[in-house]
């Protein structure tokens, strides 16, 4: 009896060591659990609820998942607060603005805020400007919210530009070969559509001043250019311009014309005065050639001289042969 007994305490005593080491057990893990979850309320939890309060749609997990794939939550956060809070419907994660699609623009080194700002401001400005378009276009190294801003805003641009160029002003001559100098203020918008791979504010600005440079080119005089200045601009924007380009013209304004100088009288003169050098030299050849004559003309003179004293020379000795054969005989 007594063993048994004993037998029954033990198995007792090991039933409560077990108990005691499940419960040491279970309460590390509510412990463990309960810091895990405070230190992630402390790190997350204002971020999801100010989500949560903006009807964003944050998940915790995603949160946390954000972080280890090195993307700052807030930045995402923010962003999506910003389309809900502008009405934009956030969609399905293919084609609106979801969290997922939020992550990938970036982690393809995106301005997330950046594009996010710019398509608030298309749909407030009632354009067509989807999320996709907008994250093409900052991805491939443009302004977006710029471009919008520009869209709806025309900007002006100066020809030529005078950071970029060493003229302030555009040299062009009429047909009469008077100069006039211009500066010319071109105003314009993007185009959105054309925004990827279309040429930049230089290109339109080398065209505008080739445009402007033709169009006075053509004039018969430059009276007619400053009579009526505002052929050139209706001349330039004819010739479309802004093809193929990420701006639309809106206008074409000159901003100052002055008159230069007369290039063709200088042109003229200087053509004169080459001319009479040509005269000149070839008169002095002409000269020369005469002088060069001349002189041989004097050297066949002497020539014939001396040929002349050489047949006289011959006289005398011809009579003496005579007298000497007997060939001289007096006339009857």
């Amino acid at each position: 009896m007594v063993l048994e007994q004993w037998v029954l305490l033990a198995a007792d005593a090991e039933g409560a060591e077990s108990k005691n080491a499940i419960m040491v057990v279970v309460v590390a893990l509510v412990a463990l659990i309960a810091l895990v979850s405070i230190i992630v309320l402390m790190l997350y939890g204002k971020l999801w609820f100010r989500a949560y309060m903006s009807g964003a749609h944050v998940k915790m997990v995603n949160l946390i998942g954000m972080t280890f794939r090195q993307v700052t939550p807030r930045v995402i956060v923010e962003a999506k607060i910003m389309a809900v809070q502008a009405g934009l419907g956030t969609g399905d994660s293919r084609s609106g603005i979801s969290t997922d699609r939020l992550e990938a623009h970036y982690l393809a080194r995106g301005n997330v805020p950046n594009v996010i700002s710019a398509i608030i401001a298309a749909h407030r400005a009632g354009m067509d400007l989807d999320f996709d378009r907008a994250a093409a276009i900052d991805l491939a190294g443009r302004d977006v919210l710029d471009a919008v801003r520009t869209s709806v805003y025309p900007k002006v641009i100066d020809c030529p530009d005078p950071q970029k160029s060493r003229k302030p002003t555009l040299s062009a001559i009429a047909r009469n070969g008077v100069e006039l100098r211009i500066r010319a203020r071109v105003t314009v918008r993007t185009n959105l559509a054309q925004l990827i791979g279309g040429a930049t504010e230089d290109t339109v600005v080398a065209r505008v001043g080739e445009g402007i440079i033709t169009s006075i080119g053509s004039a018969d005089s430059h009276l007619d250019v400053l009579e009526n200045p505002d052929r050139i601009s209706k001349a330039v924007l004819a010739r479309g311009l802004d093809a193929q380009t990420a701006f639309e013209i809106v206008s074409i304004d000159i901003a100052d014309i002055d008159v230069g100088e007369n290039i063709g009288a200088r042109l003229q003169a200087d053509q004169a005065e080459a001319d009479t050098r040509v005269a000149q030299a070839t008169a002095e050849r002409r000269r020369a050639e005469a002088v060069a004559q001349e002189q041989a003309m004097k050297a066949l003179i002497a020539e014939n001289r001396a040929q002349v004293v050489l047949a006289e020379a011959e006289v005398p000795r011809a009579m003496a042969s005579a007298f000497r054969e007997g060939n001289f005989h007096a006339q009857p």
